[in-house]
Parts: structure tokens; sequence; C-alpha cells
């Protein structure tokens, strides 16, 4: 049985609503995620997952999106 854990991000080069939307997207494809928050005025994600997700996979997600993150 997977745990749900919850892992904070720090995300650069988001400026809007848009940029918010994007990265949440990206990430909420992923497989195992289950909840994300985003802030593109802190930079701040939060991901939600059932425990198998890596951070890679975050990481990569957002790259997709065209920005930059790094585990906060």
């Amino acid at each position: 049985m997977s745990t749900s854990t919850t892992a904070e991000f720090t995300v650069t080069g988001m400026t809007c609503g848009h940029c918010e939307m994007s990265v949440r997207e990206e990430v909420e494809a992923i497989s195992g995620v289950t909840g994300v928050e985003v802030s593109s005025k802190t930079g701040a994600l939060s991901v939600e997952t059932d425990g198998t997700v890596s951070d890679d996979a975050i990481t990569a997600a957002v790259t997709e999106a065209g920005y930059a993150a790094t585990r906060a």
C-alpha cells in the first residue's frame, strides 16, 4: 500500500496565472499525483502524491512547462 506524501519545490520563471496553469497541468498529468498547489507570487509548488512519484518526474514536468524547479 502506498503512502500519501507531499513534496515542496521552488519554481523559477513564473510571473502570472497562466504560468501557474501551465505548471499545474504538466504536474497533474503525472500518474500518481493527487494534488497540486502552485503560486507565481512565491514560486512555491506543493505536490501531493500517492508515494510513487519521483522528484525527477516532477522537475521534468515543470521543465516541460517551460520553467525550472528545485526541491525546497
